[in-house]
C-alpha cells in the first residue's frame, strides 16, 4: 500500500471571497437575490466588485475552506484546484500555503481570471453571493496528481465542480485512485441547484462510489426526491456508509452503518456571518474520521469547527480548531 502522507486531499473550486457588511438597500440596487448565490460573468463581477464597500479579500471556495479547518486542526491536507497567474492567483496560492496545506497545481499563464466569490453580508448574518467561476472551469484530469490521491485517507469532492465536463473526468479519475489504493472518497452536495441539475449523476456517485457524504437539509430532500428531512433520511439510510446531514441551529443527524447519532449545534455567543458553516462542519468531520475517530466524535467536531466561523465574518477559522477542540475535551 503507498505511505499515508494526508489526511484529506480536497478538489474544488479555487476562489478568492471578498466580503463586505452591506444593508439590504445595497441588495435591492445590485439586483441580488437575498441568501442566493448566483454565477456571473467577469464583467458584472467586475461591477458588483466596484460597488462594494470596503472588504476583506482571502481565499475560499468551499472544499477549499474545508481542507483549511483541518489544517487549523492539525491535519495534513492538499488542496488541487485551478488559478490563473494573476493578483488573485497569488493571494489564493499564499493563503492556501500560509495555512500549511499543499497547492501545488500549476498557475494557468493565460486564459480566464482566478475565480472570485463577492459576497454581500447583511445584519442578519445572511450572505447574498455573486461568483465568477474563471479559471475553475479548465479543471482537468490532468491536475489530478496519483501519487497525492493514493497517499491519502480520503479525497473530498465538492460538487459545485460537478458541471464543467472535464472536472468530471477530474473527479472520475481521483475516485478510480482512491478506490485502487483503498482510501475513502467523500462528497459535498454544495447546494440544492446543483442536486436538480445533477441528481441522477450524484446518486449514481453515491450509490457506487462514495463511502462519505455531506448533505443539508435542502438538498438531500433533493437528492432523495421526498417531501420533508425525515423521508428524505429515510430514504438515504442503508445507501452510503457515512452520511453527515446538517440542519443549521438544528445541529445534524450523522448516519453511520444503519445507526443514527444526533448531534447538537455548539454553541455561538453571536452568528455574525454563516459563510462557510458547511464547510467548516465538513473539515471537522473529516479530520475526525481520518484519525479514527467514532461518527459522533467526528459530528462533535463538525459542529464546534461551524460554529466557529459563523462568529465572525470569513468562511475560515480565526483560531486554531485543534486549540478550541482540547479545551472542549473532544480531542488529546
Amino acid at each position: 500500500m503507498v505511505e499515508t502522507i494526508f489526511d484529506v486531499v480536497g478538489i474544488g473550486n479555487a476562489i478568492v471571497d471578498i466580503l463586505a457588511h452591506v444593508d439590504d438597500t445595497f441588495l435591492i440596487r445590485q439586483g441580488l437575490n437575498k441568501g442566493t448565490m448566483t454565477l456571473i460573468d467577469s464583467a458584472a463581477a467586475d461591477r458588483l466588485y466596484a460597488a462594494m464597500p470596503p472588504a476583506i479579500e482571502r481565499s475560499g471556495g468551499s472544499a477549499a475552506n474545508t481542507l483549511a479547518g483541518v489544517a487549523s486542526f492539525g491535519g495534513r491536507g492538499a488542496f488541487i484546484g485551478r488559478v490563473k497567474d494573476d493578483p488573485f492567483g497569488r493571494i489564493f496560492t499564499h493563503d492556501m500555503r500560509a495555512g500549511g496545506l499543499t497547492f501545488d497545481v500549476p498557475p494557468a499563464p493565460r486564459g480566464a481570471s482566478t475565480a472570485r466569490c463577492l459576497i454581500a453580508v447583511t445584519s442578519d448574518a445572511q450572505r447574498t453571493m455573486g461568483t465568477h467561476l474563471g479559471a475553475c472551469v479548465e479543471l482537468g484530469p490532468e491536475d489530478v496528481s496519483e501519487p497525492l490521491i493514493a497517499s491519502a485517507r480520503v479525497t473530498y469532492l465538492e460538487g459545485y465542480l460537478w458541471d464543467p465536463p472535464r472536472a468530471k473526468d477530474a473527479f472520475r479519475k481521483a475516485v478510480r485512485v482512491a478506490q485502487g489504493a483503498k482510501r475513502s472518497v467523500a462528497l459535498s452536495l454544495s447546494d440544492p441547484f446543483c442536486v436538480d441539475r445533477h441528481r441522477a449523476e450524484f446518486k449514481a456517485l453515491v450509490e457506487q462510489d462514495v463511502e462519505i457524504l455531506f448533505a443539508n437539509e435542502a438538498e438531500i430532500i433533493s437528492l432523495t426526491e421526498t417531501a420533508d428531512f425525515d423521508s428524505a433520511l429515510q430514504a438515504i439510510r442503508g445507501t452510503v456508509r457515512l452520511a453527515a446531514l446538517t440542519r443549521s441551529e438544528k445541529g445534524a443527524i450523522v448516519l453511520n452503518d444503519g445507526e443514527v447519532h444526533v448531534i447538537d449545534a455548539a454553541r455561538v455567543r453571536e452568528v455574525v456571518d454563516t459563510t462557510g458553516a458547511g464547510d467548516l462542519f465538513a473539515a471537522g468531520f473529516l479530520f475526525g474520521h481520518a484519525r479514527g475517530l467514532a461518527a459522533a466524535a467526528c459530528g462533535q467536531l463538525g459542529a464546534l469547527a461551524a460554529a466557529e466561523v459563523i462568529g465572525h465574518l470569513g468562511a475560515r477559522p480565526d483560531v486554531a480548531l485543534s486549540q478550541l477542540a482540547r479545551q472542549r475535551g473532544l480531542l488529546p
